[in-house]
């Protein structure tokens, strides 16, 4: 009896690792490559409940409808795409590009400032020590320099290197709009063959994934819209105790500029603590340190209560699979992954799967 359960149990972690494996291949590999038509077929379902209210309200034909909700939606959405990445890129370029002459007439002179008073300091102490420092002091503001300017060129060149990408991706979207008025014209045909050929117990569950799913999504986007509004209300607070001018925007940069895995605010605030730093501005640094920290520390501690709470899993569970998620799919993986573990989990309660007692 123990060898046929320790043989079941070891077949059974071979078949989930297997499955495991599939998935992350296919999704890692193969989602690039369906992304496209993924895309299309998700904005046709959400364009076919308007669609479908228009119909029942004004009698016009489905497709006719459905194809002008298509047009008016890819229009206003790459209108408003086009507008923002030609303003950010432009932005981008020349910020990095202002980089070298930036450091050369800001920090430079500071880092000179810095080194007198140590420089003072030193000849105090011992004056053999003079020669050392400059010297060390020289070779720190060469390779600043040099440093800086090697940033500011690779930062120009991979956004160039994006430019340069940009025939794909057109195609790629080309490819997605054609798509999205394909699906969304025959939409109720393609979803009813799809359907036939599945068993029934499989559309069902399917029809339980894509309730849940839909649901959980929203939940998922209001919960983050709650915590950016939660940020953003604590950096208007701590900024505008700082002195610093118009606290209220640069709140709401940062704390859409949160919502980014990788980046987070550190991405701004902590080179904006250094660069003050620099020039002098102690106190404000530390203001601007402690507003860091305590937006850290707050976002830290609501961030797992609020999604978990909403998704009905684990605050710990939900920080571990949004850490695992970040590191396997990106930002694909931060949402993901914890809306599939909140699946797993719904689809378990409800006796529709076994996974764990």
């Amino acid at each position: 009896m123990n060898y046929e359960k320790r043989k079941a149990f070891i077949v059974n972690c071979v078949y989930a690792g297997l499955i495991a494996c599939i998935c992350y291949v296919v999704l890692r590999y193969g989602l690039g490559l369906l992304a496209p038509f993924l895309l299309a077929a998700l904005f046709a379902y959400m364009l076919k409940i308007p669609a479908d209210f228009l119909c029942r309200k004004t009698g016009l034909p489905y497709k006719p409808t459905v194809f002008l909700l298509v047009l008016l939606f890819y229009s206003t959405i790459g209108l408003l795409l086009s507008l923002a990445g030609i303003k950010l890129v432009s932005s981008a370029m020349d910020l990095f590009s202002a980089l070298p002459s930036f450091y050369a007439s800001a920090i430079e002179p500071t880092l000179g400032i810095a080194f007198n008073h140590i420089e003072a300091l030193a000849f105090k102490m011992d004056p053999a020590l003079m020669s050392i420092l400059n010297d060390l002091f020289s070779q720190f503001v060469q390779s600043m320099g040099d440093l800086v300017t090697s940033w500011s060129v690779m930062a120009v060149s991979a956004l160039s290197g994006y430019a340069s990408s940009l025939p794909s991706i057109f195609i790629k979207l080309l490819l997605m709009v054609i798509s999205t008025f394909f699906i969304a014209g025959d939409y109720p045909l393609l979803a009813d063959f799809v359907s036939r050929q599945l068993p029934e117990r499989v559309n069902a569950i399917l029809a339980q994934i894509r309730v849940y799913v839909v649901g959980t999504l929203w939940v998922c986007i209001r919960s983050y819209a709650l915590i950016m509004c939660i940020t953003c209300l604590e950096l208007s607070v701590g900024l505008s105790i700082l002195g610093i001018s118009n606290a209220v925007p640069i709140a709401l940069c940062i704390s859409i500029f949160d919502i980014l895995p990788v980046l987070g605010t550190g991405g701004i605030m902590l080179p904006w603590v250094v660069i003050t730093a620099v020039r002098g501005e102690y106190s404000l640094a530390l203001g601007l340190l402690a507003v860091y920290l305590v937006v850290t520390v707050i976002r830290n501690i609501l961030e797992p209560k609020i999604v978990g709470s909403q998704i009905r899993l684990h605050p710990v569970v939900t920080l571990a699979s949004m850490f695992v998620g970040v590191q396997l799919f990106g930002v694909l993986g931060l949402f993901g992954l914890p809306i599939l573990l909140s699946l797993l989990r719904h689809l378990n309660d409800n006796g529709t799967i076994r996974l764990f007692r």
